[in-house]
């Protein structure tokens, strides 16, 4: 297991919103793949929405832009 990874089970565990969106956030920006970068962003969005965090719009634009939304 990665220590991305672990921080990621570490957030959940603590149900920590703010964590989790610069968590996801982080993972996308290291994905391989469009798909893994998809994904990642898209839990990042959703825990940004979520909790009203100031992320979502970037967040949502780099989800538009990869043609996601």
């Amino acid at each position: 297991m990665s220590d991305l990874d672990a921080r990621l089970l570490e957030a959940h565990a603590r149900d920590d919103r703010a964590a989790l969106v610069a968590l996801y956030s982080e993972a996308a920006d290291a994905a391989n793949t469009d798909e893994a970068r998809g994904f990642y962003l898209t839990h990042a969005f959703v825990f940004a929405l979520e909790s009203g965090a100031p992320e979502a719009p970037a967040l949502r634009a780099r989800l538009q832009e990869m043609g996601r939304i």
